[in-house]
């Protein structure tokens, strides 16, 4: 059985961050803790994290990445026409994987059976360490005055210290990037 991670995404202040742990886990063994599972796409206009197989995330980063030129950067319009092609689709069906995605005005969570789903507040995690990253994150959005970034980072950090699932090797990205990123 592979064991999921923890992707973490929060927007304060104009600024989008997504962290996503680097551990990958077989059973009760850590076989690699060095993954990246965050990446920018569109030239850095959308962030996206995964939780499942990676195989199968990366064949649905391809898709989504398709979806979005075909509706020039639209995020809800490529999200929504990922998931109708992903539940339809034979192959595509089978796919095990979440997908978290964000642009600089919004958040999705992205299944194969068909949800789409915008959180609540300005945050949301998928992954084992989710909902630990999710309590942290919730903390420190409402009771500190840090960046996106800061909160992102310390979450994860949180979730890590609780989430045997979930490392401290972060991939951050940060919407709209720092100049000269």
């Amino acid at each position: 059985m592979t064991r999921s991670t923890t992707v973490l995404v929060v927007r304060r202040d104009g600024k989008t961050a997504m962290a996503g742990d680097g551990q990958v886990s077989i059973d009760d063994t850590i076989v690699k803790s060095t993954a990246s599972k965050v990446r920018t796409m569109r030239d850095g206009e959308v962030v996206a994290g995964y939780a499942g197989a990676a195989a199968d995330a990366l064949a649905l980063f391809e898709r989504l990445e398709e979806k979005l030129d075909e509706y020039n950067g639209n995020l809800p319009r490529a999200s929504l026409e990922l998931v109708k092609q992903w539940r339809t689709d034979k192959v595509l069906r089978q796919l095990e994987a979440l997908l978290l995605v964000a642009d600089e005005e919004n958040i999705f969570l992205i299944s194969g059976t068909g949800d789409v789903i915008v959180p609540d507040e300005d945050l949301m995690a998928i992954g084992s360490g989710g909902g630990y990253a999710t309590a942290a994150a919730r903390g420190l959005l409402r009771h500190t005055e840090m960046s996106a970034r800061e909160i992102a980072e310390n979450a994860l950090h949180i979730a890590g210290e609780i989430c045997v699932y979930t490392n401290d090797t972060l991939t951050i990205e940060e919407l709209p990037a720092e100049d000269g990123e």
